[in-house]
């Protein structure tokens, strides 16, 4: 170590050589990113039909897969049961969800949106697409792909530690 660099490590306190530095970590900055995407991309539909982030993820996925339970739904969407069940209680009070019982188990039901539902979903998945094309316009098409290949790698990656996790293990 040179002189001036164990000045400086001298000079600064503590906190600033901590090991982890929350500005830099991974996750932290997948989530600011997600965050601020996702807050950006909630004025398009918040304001004009009055739903929030999760209403909209139940609408979303209701609109691609058609009919599903709220379980699936909060499978496919990442989003907790309790979630999942608020969200679709204020669509359903807002006659944007329909609600169908399963005959082959009276526990759940089937969702799906309205026609009223299906016309906000028409609506807005245009402006969610015109959305991601402007938000995707800072990277060119190397990065575009780029980021695409990462995303996966990290997202499958996640999902392999997870078990060993859970188990106690380290996660290498």
């Amino acid at each position: 170590m040179s002189d001036n660099s164990a000045q400086r490590a001298q000079s600064v306190p503590e906190t600033d050589q901590a090991a982890l530095r929350l500005e830099a970590f991974l996750p932290h900055r997948l989530n600011v990113c997600a965050s601020l995407v996702s807050a950006a991309l909630s004025k398009v539909y918040s304001e004009r039909y009055k739903i929030g982030v999760p209403e909209w993820r139940v609408m979303v996925t209701l609109g691609q897969y058609g009919m599903m339970t709220a379980k699936a739904v909060g499978v496919h969407s990442h989003m907790h049961k309790t979630k999942v069940s608020r969200a679709v209680a204020l669509l359903e009070r807002r006659k944007l969800v329909g609600r169908k019982a399963n005959r082959d188990d009276l526990r759940e039901a089937f969702l799906s949106l309205t026609p009223a539902g299906r016309e906000i979903y028409d609506e807005l998945a245009p402006l969610a697409l015109d959305f991601v094309g402007q938000l995707m316009d800072t990277l060119n098409a190397d990065d575009c792909a780029a980021l695409d290949r990462a995303l996966k790698k990290l997202t499958d990656r996640s999902v392999q530690l997870v078990p060993d996790i859970a188990k106690g293990g380290d996660p290498r």
